[in-house]
């Protein structure tokens, strides 16, 4: 016996028919993609119709933006200063965890790198892995 998928309702057929699901291969059709995405959460009181064509959508757009747009990896001071900036924090937040202004002003500044304790201290504080806050001396000069 076997468990075969259950017949779509009429609402999902048009759904499917007004804007058919299929791999996205370039930015127009990304935006396209997106704005019926767009279109059909905008109307509220969604059925689980929407709910199944959405996350078809979703996972088209998942797969384009996971091959095709690159995601910038932050390290070091980038990554230090994206942190504050999530936190609603100021470098000189930090002054307790790293001694003192004057040290989180050398570090922003590549003045110096951290510590390899300061390096824990931060990552405890943000709870992130110490690896996002090593630099490498290339990244630190200006």
């Amino acid at each position: 016996m076997t468990s075969g998928l259950k017949t779509p309702s009429s609402y999902y057929i048009e759904l499917m028919t007004i804007f058919p699901p299929r791999p996205i291969t370039n930015n127009d059709e990304l935006i396209a993609t997106q704005s019926r995405i767009n279109g059909i959460l905008d109307q509220g009181n969604l059925t689980q119709d929407d709910r199944d064509y959405l996350k078809v959508l979703a996972t088209l757009v998942y797969d384009y933006e996971e091959s095709h747009e690159l995601i910038p990896t932050l390290q070091g001071v980038e990554c230090l200063q994206a942190l504050l900036e999530e936190s609603n924090l100021q470098p000189q937040d930090l002054a307790d965890i790293l001694e003192s202004e004057s040290t989180v002003l050398d570090i922003f500044n590549g003045k110096r790198q951290l510590t390899v304790m300061e390096i824990q201290k931060l990552a405890n504080f943000f709870q992130i892995s110490p690896t996002y806050l090593e630099i490498s001396p290339r990244k630190c000069q200006n």
